[in-house]
């Protein structure tokens, strides 16, 4: 599950996912760069591990939305406090010299 969760594309997907139910054009056009192939893998890994449900609209064209389970809604608190500890940080991690590695006790 901590994979599933550190993974970038799964973060930024429950967090897009919170304001609500959406589909995959929207959702593939909130998060820039991800590729249709790799957007489909991160829905179908959150949906197999209970973090969010697929609904089909038997309509023409076929109508599929994304939500966020309750086991879902749960993981995004966490990753919302990453997302925003990550925001806050960003300039000063980018900032800072390299440190050297330590040499081994």
């Amino acid at each position: 599950m901590l994979d599933l969760l550190a993974n970038k594309w799964s973060a930024l997907a429950i967090g897009a996912l919170e304001e609500g139910p959406q589909r995959f054009g929207a959702l593939q056009r909130r998060l820039q760069g991800v590729s249709p192939k790799v957007l489909t893998q991160t829905l179908r890994r959150l949906e197999d591990h209970g973090l969010l449900d697929r609904t089909v609209y038997p309509a023409v064209p076929l109508h599929v939305e994304y939500a966020l389970t309750v086991l879902g809604e749960s993981a995004a608190v966490p990753l919302n406090r990453l997302r925003a500890w990550v925001e806050d940080n960003v300039d000063e991690a980018v900032a800072a010299p390299a440190q050297p590695a330590l040499p081994p006790s």
